[in-house]
């Protein structure tokens, strides 16, 4: 969420930043209900000043001898109820503006840092660097890895739709245990690199699926168990994020790191029609999560590291790469800087994302009420949050499947996870 005293002192600078995002966002509404509001704040404060004075007027008057039932005390307490009537009418006229600048806050997405580069679509994102070239397979028979999975015996799309519907996949013996061993790699390195691990609910309420901002944005995207008011986690993000909302931190406590394994369920409503084969876009998949709580003041060096600890797993499983920094247009609705990070599928012969490692600034923090307290000064600041995938464990054995594809149809397994499985080759 945005703060409205930001929106109120620099509204040509954040209607600026937000058309940058390429949508039609007006703060204009906003604006004036914010005037509206504050102009009844003054009001009520003039009168609830006006009735203390009365308070205190009374017994003054009264102990220099007027009579308490007299004309003077009488016209004061009429004046005293008046004033007190007048406040109770508004409160909930303040109350009433108050939600509606909230809900329109809520529609609004964070602002682009000054770093992220200006542009209306993916093809303005830019790249940042390559990793791995020398890794890029030179075998030309390379077929799609939902092609080589089935030929393996290891991937079932058909029975996975027969089960629940399409862009659902199984995995059988071999798969499943190579999904099982690339998130415990995945786990293992990132708490090597002093992530604490946890393991959130699923299942996640309306509250905080709001405060991470997938509400109510991203509601079609989302899969709820109406009767429950409760959500399928679309991302560890959002459980982990909000296990310190509303919480007020010590200061010493920062930065604090989690990494999380969760299931991840998403309609995919807005991409009918893309990567319907293979296990790049899916309803139900795996993921292992980072997530950040830190000090405003390291945020933009702490998402450097948080791109740094995903670089490694792709690194350590030889995966070529490329990191690309996400452009105003392409950013995501809550992020202020987002790099990702796309692994190469060599039956495409494109980088396809495998993570997304963004920074929110304070802006999942304003709206979940994650605060923290320096030692010694006044007040509390919020904290500033980052998340990042570490990775996405479909996408991670899709690349595995055609970057190490050999030309008798099998697939080595990156020396890295061989231990994990206990084989060398599918």
């Amino acid at each position: 969420m945005l703060d409205i005293k930001l929106i109120r002192e620099n509204p040509q600078l954040v209607q600026e930043r937000l058309n940058t995002r390429g949508g039609n966002y007006d703060i204009e509404p906003l604006l004036e209900l914010d005037k509206q509001q504050r102009e009844l704040e003054a009001k009520r404060n003039q009168l609830q000043a006006r009735s203390n004075e009365i308070a205190k007027l009374i017994p003054e008057k009264i102990k220099a001898g007027s009579n308490p039932k007299g004309p003077e005390i009488q016209a004061f307490r009429d004046e005293g109820s008046s004033v007190k009537a007048e406040i109770g009418k508004l409160e909930p006229q303040e109350k009433e503006l108050s939600a509606k600048i909230e809900e329109l806050l809520l529609t609004l997405p964070n602002l682009p840092s000054d770093s992220t580069p200006i542009g209306k679509s993916e093809e303005d994102n830019v790249e940042v660097r390559r990793w791995g070239d020398e890794y890029i397979p030179q075998n030309p028979k390379i077929i799609p890895h939902w092609e080589i999975g089935e030929k393996l015996g290891i991937l079932n799309v058909e029975r996975a739709v027969k089960v629940a519907q399409s862009r659902f996949v199984t995995l059988i013996g071999a798969g499943a245990k190579l999904e099982r061993a690339l998130i415990q790699f995945m786990l293992d390195r990132q708490i090597a690199a002093g992530y604490v691990e946890v393991i959130p609910p699923f299942l996640i309420n309306t509250e905080s699926m709001t405060a991470t901002g997938q509400l109510p944005k991203f509601a079609e995207e989302s899969f709820k168990c109406a009767a429950d008011d409760l959500w399928l986690a679309p991302t560890a993000e959002v459980p982990v994020t909000n296990l310190y909302r509303g919480e007020t931190l010590n200061s010493e406590e920062l930065p604090i790191y989690h990494c999380a394994y969760t299931p991840c369920f998403r309609r995919e409503a807005g991409s009918y029609g893309r990567d319907m084969r293979g296990l790049i876009r899916l309803h139900q998949f795996n993921k292992v999560e980072l997530v950040k709580f830190v000090h405003p003041s390291t945020s933009s060096e702490e998402l450097e590291k948080l791109v740094g600890n995903a670089e490694a797993i792709l690194q350590a499983l030889q995966l070529p790469y490329r990191v690309v920094a996400l452009c105003t247009g392409d950013i995501g609705f809550h992020s202020a800087k987002t790099y990702d990070l796309e692994v190469w599928l060599p039956s495409s012969g494109k980088y396809r994302e495998i993570s997304s490692c963004s920074n929110f600034m304070d802006y999942q923090a304003r709206r979940g009420q994650i605060r923290f307290k320096e030692s010694g000064k006044k007040g509390t600041q919020f904290v500033h949050t980052l998340n990042g995938s570490g990775l996405a464990a479909g996408r991670t054995m899709a690349a595995i499947l055609e970057n190490y594809q050999q030309e008798d149809g099998t697939v080595r397994i990156p020396e890295a996870l061989q231990p994990y499985i206990g084989r060398e080759v599918l």
